[in-house]
């Protein structure tokens, strides 16, 4: 019977170090439009998020979604939304696709929301 819990126990650890992978991988959608859009720009002093800012409409789709995520439900996007967005039901999905034609359109401070997300930075004041 230890034997058999021991197996057991080593069998979870294997899924949970997998599903950690997973985890990971799916909380950094961007890192692949970063290496791929920001090649060759040495990070610190917010040149990373400066070079997303400016590949805001040239990202891939799983790294877009996560940032009109942030745009649509964030606090600093909010008068963005209203703005650009009015008379949109929300939960159709429609503030979405309006935020995502209107992504040349959106205020500084949205934008730069937007980059520190994709940079991989935590937005404090609930912003997420």
């Amino acid at each position: 019977m230890t034997g058999m819990r021991s197996g057991l126990v080593i069998l979870t650890a294997l899924l949970w170090s997998g599903s950690a992978a997973v985890a990971q991988q799916a909380g950094k959608p961007c890192a692949g439009d970063i290496k791929t859009l920001c090649a060759g720009i040495q990070p610190g002093e917010g040149r990373i998020k400066s070079c997303i800012k400016s590949h805001l409409t040239d990202l891939s789709p799983a790294c877009e979604e996560r940032l009109l995520t942030v745009a649509v439900a964030g606090k600093v996007c909010k008068a963005d939304v209203a703005k650009l967005c009015a008379g949109i039901v929300p939960g159709t999905g429609g503030i979405r696709a309006c935020i995502k034609s209107h992504m040349a359109e959106l205020s500084d401070p949205c934008k730069d929301t937007m980059s520190q997300t994709a940079a991989g930075r935590k937005i404090l004041g609930g912003d997420l």
